[in-house]
């Protein structure tokens, strides 16, 4: 028998405050240790860029022809990990998928704090990202219109729609755990902040019918920005001309790579949690089987867009992209294209067993070997191909400086320090959400009895 969504036969009031435990409690020396640990990193992001704008981009490993390198890896990595939040919480809002209620916060968080990483890196490519309003569809009073044939500011329309409604989605939903937390606050100061952005919400009728209505329209509105936005972070490279890039299979591939990256995030940030949190009731060993088999479906998505990468190289016939592919799998760069195969391809299907979705050091291993494997994916796709174009004579070799390797590592410590912060301050699973089908498998299981 599969085990139930939620564990425990608590009261209403119990569960509450179990779940508003996590913000209650003292920190203790490992929350301390990754917070001072992942602020040091953030100081060493914030010198990273200080470096950038003062020196340039020069001060990164890119060169001709390698003109995007690390940035723009960082780029799409980054926003990759943003949709799996925005599955979790709209589309199976849509589909009235009860089991989400548990994960649905920590997904939602995570793609913001991923959304801001991956904003920073466009800007910093930039060169001169002061001037970063030319990108803008305004009216342009200095006749210096933005290129509508580039994809440059494409991608800034899709990248702040997607993070407004993602923000407003996840605020609105926070409403009334925010509330929840005033009336249980401890200090005056916890009471006036939590009572400050719980926007003076009381539980009536009225502000739940209102809620509901907002939040399954917000659910509406972000469900396509779930396709439209990796689809448009995709044209980045469809609408080349470079080999191993002007592809039609790249929006559909990416967006199923972007949800797969996410997924896989998703647990690797849940299971080292669950347990110090206290969340075990609610986080059950059955929402990690549901989010492994999502993955490993997503998984196949994605290695069939590998197969037809190559596949359409071959049946082509163009000698360039042929070359290009062979140059992934047997050039300077080999042993990264293997990688993301063993991870992207191979271990996810390890998730037909049970016992590896039962066990957790596997699902946290694989998890963790999918998000490295998707930086690598990324490599792969940018690097050999702009490495070996067309012209045997601008061919060139590509190695990052300390700046692109502390931007990297910085934008995760950066991560990590604001994902840190949520679990601090606000309640990391949605307590009415929770509440509601806790409710709902407490009548039926009295009418099963």
């Amino acid at each position: 028998m599969a085990e139930p969504l939620i564990v425990g036969t608590q009261s209403a009031e119990s569960l509450t405050g179990s779940l508003l435990a996590p913000i209650h409690r003292r920190p203790g020396r490992v929350w301390w240790s990754l917070f001072f640990l992942t602020l040091g990193g953030t100081g060493l992001f914030v010198a990273a860029i200080l470096v950038t704008l003062t020196r340039g981009i020069g001060a990164w490993g890119n060169n001709v022809p390698v003109a995007w390198a690390f940035g723009i890896i960082d780029f799409v990595w980054w926003i990759g990990f943003g949709h799996a939040g925005t599955l979790i919480s709209a589309i199976l809002v849509l589909f009235q998928q009860k089991w989400r209620a548990s994960v649905n916060r920590f997904a939602e968080a995570m793609t913001l704090f991923a959304v801001m990483q991956a904003g920073l890196f466009p800007l910093l490519h930039l060169g001169r990202p002061w001037v970063f309003y030319w990108l803008i569809p305004y009216p342009s009073t200095m006749r210096v219109w933005p290129q509508f044939r580039s994809s440059l500011p494409w991608d800034v329309v899709a990248i702040t729609t997607y993070f407004v409604v993602s923000l407003l989605f996840w605020y609105l939903g926070l409403l009334p755990d925010l509330a929840s937390a005033r009336d249980r606050a401890t200090t005056r100061a916890r009471q006036f902040w939590y009572g400050l952005f719980s926007l003076g919400w009381t539980g009536s009728a009225r502000h739940w019918h209102h809620w509901r209505t907002g939040y399954l329209l917000l659910a509406g509105l972000a469900t396509p920005l779930v396709l439209s936005v990796h689809t448009i972070v995709s044209f980045d490279f469809a609408i080349a001309q470079v080999p191993g890039w002007h592809s039609t299979i790249f929006p559909p591939y990416f967006v199923a790579g972007a949800i797969f990256s996410g997924l896989a995030l998703v647990l690797t940030l849940l299971l080292p949690v669950r347990g110090p949190l206290g969340l075990g009731h609610v986080i059950t060993e059955r929402h990690v089987d549901i989010l492994c088999k999502l993955m490993l479906a997503t998984g196949m998505m994605v290695s069939y867009g590998y197969l037809q990468e190559h596949f359409f190289a071959w049946y082509s016939g163009d000698e360039t992209e042929l070359a290009a592919y062979a140059f992934q799998r047997s050039g300077e760069w080999a042993w990264l294209f293997r990688f993301q195969m063993l991870s992207n391809v191979l271990l996810p299907h390890l998730f037909w067993f049970s016992w590896a979705r039962k066990n957790l050091a596997v699902v946290w291993l694989t998890s963790l070997a999918v998000d490295l494997g998707m930086w690598v994916e990324r490599f792969t796709i940018i690097v050999p191909s702009l490495a070996r174009d067309f012209l045997p004579s601008s061919w060139a070799h590509y190695a990052p400086t300390w700046v692109d390797l502390s931007l990297l590592g910085g934008s995760m410590c950066f991560f990590g320090f604001l994902f840190l912060l949520f679990l601090r301050f606000i309640p990391p699973v949605p307590i009415s959400e929770v509440k509601e089908l806790h409710h709902e498998l407490s009548r039926a299981a009295g009418k099963g009895a």
